[in-house]
């Protein structure tokens, strides 16, 4: 008997697939919109209800990669600086660990008071530095968070840590889990984007955005300040109008085809982001052509168009937001000062706190003035703090510090004026009745934009993985 032709012989995958009217063909009906593929259930482009009402409709996170000074710029402390120069009481050092220990085993560490003089800002009298005299000005819209603890004091998974939830690679980032939650209501630009300044990109990389095991549709999209606002997003010269069409339409039809063979959830995001490509050529360079800014609005950020700076990437995470992206997330790096040539707490620090202050108190102020403050939540830190002691290299620095730092945040349910948390007098460890801790961070951001941190949930490798882990909570202080 000669042997059957396995070709001969159709599955059932072959036979929804190739069924013109079939189930494979009402499944692919299903997932087209005004022509258009939104990828599949759950994607970043498709705003969702919350599981309760929210406070905010948007995030804007300022990312202070290196671990900023909270010495140098928020945290007042009059006894470290009467103290300084002395050699830190082994009571606060026993047991501890630092990023360089080295640097602390050859000689005791010495207390390093305040290398910056801090004077009282707003209605309720809060220090500040002299290093941020224009946010000094707002800080009457922003609450502090003090004595924030995190797990790791090296940079990559400290930084992974405060945006993942864990310092292990791998797991999907706030940004992404905000878009799989809630979606996002812009339909020509993604609904999680990054924009990045300074010298170097932060450690760690794309993971700090990625999307880990939830469908890719949600990573952030890094996008540029200047030309075109992703790589290769303009078509080659001559490629163009009805060539470019049908070139799109013949690859979404073996994209679809494939997708019925396999129903593979990546194949719909690869059709949606090829779609939101397209889109993006006509609302991308408008997104970022500061034409018709008011030249006041310019010169209150510090921004210059065509220019890549903070300042610049702070007046498009408004212009972003107003455009109705979901989450919008800056990084500015260079600020690991532990005591080099040029990582110290003289020239370099300055240098860092000029370029983020008058645009972020900017951002707060324009904010404000056109109503989106009220649900845009505003979030600024770093991935830890600074020691109260110093670090001597060539030059005097701090080294890393994770077991009390200071971030601020601002906008929609948040109560400002305030300060939440409080350290000691060395500023080396917490006070308060709790501690606070990254992923009572996290739970509070997911609450204000009405999402339950324990019921934002996704299943992978045989168990519920969420953005708090196993911890969290919220953060009721801190609003209003």
């Amino acid at each position: 008997m000669p042997k059957k032709d396995p070709l001969a012989t159709p599955t059932r995958r072959h036979f929804f697939s190739q069924c013109g009217v079939g189930l494979g063909q009402a499944a692919l009906a299903g997932l087209l919109s005004d022509g258009a593929l939104f990828a599949a259930p759950k994607s970043g482009s498709t705003a969702r209800e919350p599981h309760f009402p929210a406070k905010a409709k948007r995030v804007i996170f300022l990312f202070m990669a290196g671990g900023p000074s909270q010495f140098e710029m928020f945290d007042w402390k009059p006894r470290l600086r009467e103290f300084d120069g002395q050699e830190a009481p082994d009571s606060i050092l026993e047991g501890k660990r630092f990023a360089f220990m080295g640097s602390f085993a050859k000689n005791k560490p010495k207390l390093l008071g305040p290398r910056r003089n801090f004077k009282p800002a707003g209605k309720n009298g809060k220090y500040i530095s002299e290093t941020l005299p224009h946010f000094a000005e707002v800080v009457d819209d922003v609450a502090f968070l003090s004595g924030i603890r995190t797990e790791n004091f090296n940079h990559a998974p400290a930084k992974i840590m405060l945006n993942t939830g864990s310092p292990r690679f791998g797991r999907p980032s706030m940004g992404a889990w905000v878009t799989y939650g809630i979606g996002s209501e812009s339909e020509d630009l993604p609904g999680f984007v990054v924009l990045q300044s300074g010298p170097r990109g932060p450690r760690g990389g794309a993971l700090n955005w990625g999307a880990g095991f939830l469908p890719t549709s949600h990573q952030g999209v890094p996008f540029q300040g200047g030309g075109d606002p992703i790589l290769n997003l303009s078509s080659p010269e001559g490629f163009e109008g009805d060539r470019q069409k049908a070139a799109l339409e013949a690859v979404r039809d073996l994209n679809l085809r494939r997708l019925a063979e396999t129903g593979d959830p990546e194949i719909s995001t690869r059709i949606a982001s090829y779609e939101m490509a397209y889109r993006m050529q006509s609302s991308g360079p408008e997104l970022i052509d500061f034409a018709a800014e008011d030249p006041k609005t310019l010169e209150m950020y510090g921004a210059e168009p065509g220019g890549r700076s903070f300042a610049n990437n702070c007046l498009l995470a408004r212009r972003l937001i107003e455009r109705d992206v979901r989450f919008v997330q800056l990084y500015h790096t260079d600020w690991d000062h532990h005591g080099g040539p040029n990582e110290n707490l003289g020239r370099p620090f300055d240098q860092r706190c000029k370029e983020i202050d008058k645009p972020c108190a900017a951002l707060l102020k324009d904010l404000k003035q056109r109503g989106l403050l009220e649900d845009t939540l505003v979030v600024f830190g770093g991935e830890f703090g600074r020691t109260p002691m110093g670090e001597t290299r060539e030059t005097v620095g701090r080294n890393h510090h994770i077991d009390a730092y200071t971030m601020w945040f601002a906008g929609a349910g948040i109560q400002p004026g305030q300060t939440v948390g409080r350290t000691d007098d060395f500023g080396f460890s917490p006070e308060n009745d709790e501690e606070i801790v990254v992923h009572d961070v996290q739970a509070t951001i997911l609450h204000l934009l009405g999402l339950d941190h324990e019921k934002l949930t996704f299943q992978f490798q045989g168990r519920d993985f969420r953005l708090t882990d196993v911890g969290g909570r919220i953060l009721h202080p801190l609003l209003s």
